[in-house]
């Protein structure tokens, strides 16, 4: 149980038990769940959700369950881990979207999701849904395979179960994304072709922290990628490894 409030405890205690009811094995909870959690009575936990809500601190979803609302992620961003990475990625995101004219992504791993913690616009016009903050799939966006290329092995084999065709492009034959994740960690790039959206590309290669493990991933999303793979690619690699340095500067 997430929380267990004492008898008198204040509105306060009783809203932080709420909130961490949530983490990553129960994302979403219905009200009998979410009270249970908590520690708290339905009807006292049905009054705070709903406040929660109407914050933007919390969801309800058309089922009924309540998730982490968008507020949250935006205070989440002030946090010192997320809002350094974000600083020190920054300056090379400006670097690698001048010289490439594409659209750039950074992002991370959440759960089974790739979570987009910054985005700059492209000047080419092709179609992007990613935005910061939000999630989208990991097989079908090159960001989201270079994660899971890297993540977990339970993680892999928990995705690989369910693969999801969001265009008649998406791979959802567990054998072959398991190859392509191979490819990924022996190559050291992931790429898709309109696998999230038809009409365009994209290439993404890992950022590695001051330990070596792979923290992040740094993407570029182009109409096409053809010949100009390679290029792409030696422009990522040279931005990743100026956020892994300057990720370790910023360790010592």
């Amino acid at each position: 149980m997430a929380g267990r409030s004492a008898p008198g405890a204040s509105l306060v205690d009783r809203t932080v038990d709420v909130l961490g009811a949530f983490d990553g094995e129960h994302r979403a909870l219905r009200l009998g769940e979410l009270a249970a959690r908590a520690g708290l009575t339905p009807s006292t936990t049905l009054r705070i959700a709903r406040r929660l809500v109407a914050g933007g601190l919390l969801q309800r979803r058309p089922d009924g369950a309540y998730v982490v609302g968008r507020r949250l992620w935006d205070l989440g961003l002030l946090a010192p881990v997320q809002t350094d990475l974000r600083d020190v990625a920054s300056p090379f995101l400006q670097d690698l979207q001048a010289a490439t004219r594409a659209t750039v992504h950074l992002a991370q791993r959440d759960g089974d999701r790739v979570l987009y913690l910054d985005r700059l616009q492209g000047s080419t016009s092709v179609p992007v849904v990613s935005r910061v903050g939000g999630r989208l799939p990991l097989h079908t966006t090159g960001v989201g395979k270079v994660l899971l290329a890297h993540a977990p092995e339970d993680v892999q084999r928990r995705v690989l179960r369910e693969l999801t065709r969001v265009t008649p492009y998406s791979i959802t034959s567990p054998a072959l994304l398991d190859r392509q994740l191979a490819q990924v960690r022996r190559d050291g790039f992931a790429s898709t072709a309109g696998e999230m959206d038809v009409g365009n590309a994209s290439v993404a290669v890992p950022v590695r922290g001051p330990d070596g493990q792979v923290v992040a991933a740094l993407g570029l999303v182009v109409p096409a990628l053809g010949r100009d793979r390679p290029r792409l690619v030696a422009a990522l690699t040279v931005a990743a490894a100026g956020v892994s340095r300057a990720l370790r500067g910023a360790a010592r």
